[in-house]
């Protein structure tokens, strides 16, 4: 019995650590809301949906393509169309449509005359998670727009996927240089450098500008609103500030109602607070709008701790069907696959395989930390132990990263940064782990007991 609460525990833990960064509210907190970090935020409002304007502008602008297929400023319209719907919903039907319209686009009208059909391409090479050619292809963008600062923020949105930091630090830099004055791009990108180098707080800061120039515009963006609103959710739940996180969700919600991520994380800091059925009502909610392979291993996560083993293996197999799907549509949840597998101990070797792959391109250190994780459970350790080192390099604060730096000291007898590395995961996770490293360490079957958390 003892040992079955620990394994739950510690699948808890990877449920929490392991859900994306990523039930609707009908009202909004009147008063601002400030996070742990000091930053006060304007409160959340309704933003009006423009669906019907939104579906009417695809149906006209496909078919004026229908009628003159060389029309490449059409095609260049209904690619941002799309790609604007593929953020607001996740549908990635709306990915292959833009890649149809960008390369229509192009074949009419070539890049030297066409920079936004190149745009578009780039874009969408980005969404499928194609990151080298959107590189490249923002690459060819300042070249030929350089006095625009968008390419700019292509570029550095590319290269920061890639792992290549310094290069993307010094393009988003140019961004305000290029626009004479910061805007909500260039203070998200901003945010996310300092995530990255583990600064929450500065995040929060860059976030909540960037949410203030969103809402200045005189029409503003609901996605992008509901976007940064999540974001600064996301910067609290890494610190354990569930309550404000919570908050941060719900504002979310109150601005585009049914937005797919909020709910998934409202799911998340509903299992960090205790609160099962809580947490899996949401993510029901959340895989019936978009079944993405990370929301729906949650669910089953969720289901497998409340002993619905059946409708657990429902969601695991589902998982693996969106994988082999994944193998016809390229790179787009690969790395959530390899980390499925890793987490669950399944395919292990497969796992390590899809993430070695990827990480040959994209050496982020998320990618070193999914290359790190299933390498250890290959039993690959050398190359694990190079993997996460290279994780840790930005100083991120990230408990998973910390987690799996933990287990991997120990699998090589290093009891002391073991020790050092849960320490500075429960600093960032829930009680629930803090009681987990706590027995880990005082329990004299400790080995037993890590061996639990290992299986998860």
């Amino acid at each position: 019995m003892i040992m079955q609460k620990s394994k739950n525990k510690f699948a808890l833990f990877v449920l929490l650590m392991c859900a994306s960064l990523l039930a609707s509210a009908c009202g909004g907190v009147q008063s601002a809301t400030s996070n742990s970090a000091g930053v006060a935020v304007p409160p959340a409002k309704p933003i009006s949906s423009d669906e019907n304007i939104t579906e009417k502008t695809i149906r006209f602008l496909e078919d004026r393509v229908k009628r003159d297929p060389e029309d490449f400023s059409a095609n260049n319209k209904l690619a941002g169309q799309y790609l604007q719907q593929l953020r607001e919903t996740g549908n990635a039907q709306y990915l292959d449509l833009a890649f149809r319209a960008a390369r229509t686009s192009l074949a009419s009208v070539p890049e030297v005359r066409n920079p936004g059909g190149l745009a578009a391409l780039a874009q969408a090479e980005f969404a499928a998670h194609d990151f080298a050619n959107a590189r490249d292809h923002a690459i060819r963008l300042t070249e030929l727009e350089p006095g625009k600062s968008y390419p700019q923020g292509m570029l550095g949105d590319a290269l920061l996927e890639l792992g290549e930091y310094d290069k993307a630090k010094a393009a988003f830099g140019r961004i305000a240089k290029l626009d004479g004055a910061v805007s909500h791009y260039s203070e998200t990108r901003m945010a996310r450098l300092a995530q990255l180098r583990g600064d929450n707080g500065e995040a929060q800061k860059h976030f909540a500008n960037a949410l203030v120039f969103a809402l200045n515009q005189t029409a503003p963006p609901r996605e992008t609103v509901a976007w940064l609103r999540w974001q600064l959710g996301e910067t609290t739940f890494s610190v354990g500030d569930y309550e404000t996180a919570e908050k941060h969700y719900l504002d979310a919600l109150v601005t585009f109602p049914d937005y797919y991520r909020a709910i998934a994380s409202l799911g998340r800091v509903r299992a960090a607070r205790g609160d099962s059925p809580g947490a899996i009502e949401h993510y029901e909610k959340v895989v019936r709008i978009l079944p993405d392979p990370t929301y729906v291993a949650a669910l089953g996560d969720l289901y497998k701790l409340a002993g619905r083993e059946t409708d657990a293996q429902k969601q695991y197999e589902l998982v693996e069907q969106i994988g082999r799907l994944n193998t016809l549509n390229g790179a787009l949840y690969n790395r959530q696959l390899a980390l499925f597998y890793a987490d669950h101990d399944i395919k292990v070797d497969e796992a390590y395989q899809l993430a070695a792959k990827e990480y040959e391109i994209r050496k982020d250190i998320y990618g070193a930390d999914a290359l790190a994780w299933t390498a250890l459970k290959a039993n690959k350790l050398t190359e694990a132990q190079a993997a996460i080192k290279d994780a840790l390099r930005l100083g991120t604060q990230d408990a998973k990263i910390f987690y799996h730096a933990a287990l991997i000291a120990r699998a090589t007898g290093d009891e002391s940064a073991a020790r050092d590395y849960f320490n500075r995961a429960q600093k960032l996770t829930p009680a629930i782990f803090r009681q987990i490293a706590f027995q880990y360490w005082k329990s004299p079957a400790k080995t037993e007991f890590a061996d639990a958390g290992m299986r998860t």
